[in-house]
């Protein structure tokens, strides 16, 4: 065991930890936004730069700090060592550096784009970006593909964040697409335009922090803080069947992985990451193929959370006793 403080919060933690999985043990503001780093995905990390930390102390044994800022998801604790996050003006203005740098090529789709109200980079450019940008040379600019039956893929937008690449490494057989190109050329695409359409392949949109890899069989059809989230399950051979569902009225608009505070799949009773299929995600789309369980809570600053369906209902109760105290009063 070693112990970290990281923003003036001590905790223990076993030898082997990373300064981001600390950091989200603690939980609140200070935990490190990470856009590439995904806990149930093998090697993920260390490409965006966007969890970097100070190290102020390295440890108890050699107290020197670190000379420069180091990625927290990829950094493991050594015993003493203390760190600065939010404590640490240096630290958030190389923060907004890097923001600067992944917005250089994302284009303003926010309208339009159906990840927009649940989108990593939405949260990360307006908790730690700045207004405006230094570049002043022409966007990378690539058509719209369909790399399956059910999987958009905007490039436009995409933050090489390798997200994607993981899923098909680690949960597709024969995966057909990965980055091609090096440098300002890299770029997700299949090979050879070859479609993606095994069975876990669906999980790529779940794991995407933007909306490069959009569903089909969602897109345009409502913004997500007009649906409703609930958890549900069915018996699935495929995959564990648990999910949560998006649902308008009686219609399900779409079905995504259930996932935890920072948007990574939650494990399921055996312990293991909760993926699900494509047979569960598109194309169990009726009511009457699950069992619903309850509302699900989406925590965290989503704007989800903020017009939570339970919390519309309480809202339109006040209204109604306002409503009936000012006529009250006016009587």
């Amino acid at each position: 065991m070693a112990k970290v403080t990281i923003d003036g919060h001590t905790i223990e933690v076993p030898d082997g930890t990373t300064i981001l999985e600390a950091a989200r043990k603690i939980g609140g503001a200070i935990v490190p936004p990470a856009m590439c780093f995904y806990s149930k995905l093998k090697t993920s990390g260390g490409y965006c730069r966007t969890c970097i930390v100070k190290v102020s102390k390295g440890s108890d044994k050699d107290p020197r700090p670190m000379p420069k800022p180091v990625p927290s998801c990829r950094q493991t604790i050594m015993d003493g060592m203390v760190v600065e996050n939010i404590t640490s003006p240096e630290i958030m203005e190389a923060r907004a550096g890097v923001v600067e740098f992944l917005l250089i090529n994302h284009p303003l789709d926010c309208p339009v784009c159906d990840q927009a109200g649940e989108c990593h980079l939405q949260d990360l450019g307006y908790e730690h970006g700045k207004a405006g940008t230094r570049y002043e040379f022409k966007r990378r600019t690539f058509p719209v593909m369909d790399i399956g039956d059910n999987i958009k893929l905007h490039m436009n937008r995409c933050i090489l964040c390798y997200r994607c690449v993981k899923v098909a490494d680690q949960l597709c057989p024969g995966r057909v697409h990965g980055v091609i190109g090096r440098g300002d050329v890299a770029e997700i695409s299949t090979y050879i335009q070859n479609a993606v359409d095994n069975e876990m392949s669906g999980n790529m949109i779940d794991v995407c922090p933007v909306g490069a890899l959009t569903d089909k069989t969602f897109r345009f059809k409502s913004r997500v803080w007009f649906t409703k989230p609930v958890n549900a399950h069915r018996d699935c051979d495929k995959c564990c069947g648990k999910v949560t569902l998006w649902e308008s009225g009686n219609e399900v608009l779409r079905v995504t992985a259930c996932k935890d505070t920072y948007g990574e799949v939650e494990d399921v009773a055996d312990g293991k990451p909760g993926w699900i299929c494509n047979t569960c995600r598109f194309d169990k789309k009726n009511i009457t193929d699950w069992t619903i369980e309850g509302p699900r809570k989406i925590d965290r600053h989503s704007v989800i959370s903020a017009n939570h369906y339970l919390e519309q209902k309480a809202l339109k109760m006040d209204i109604k006793m306002q409503k009936l105290l000012g006529e009250k009063a006016h009587n």
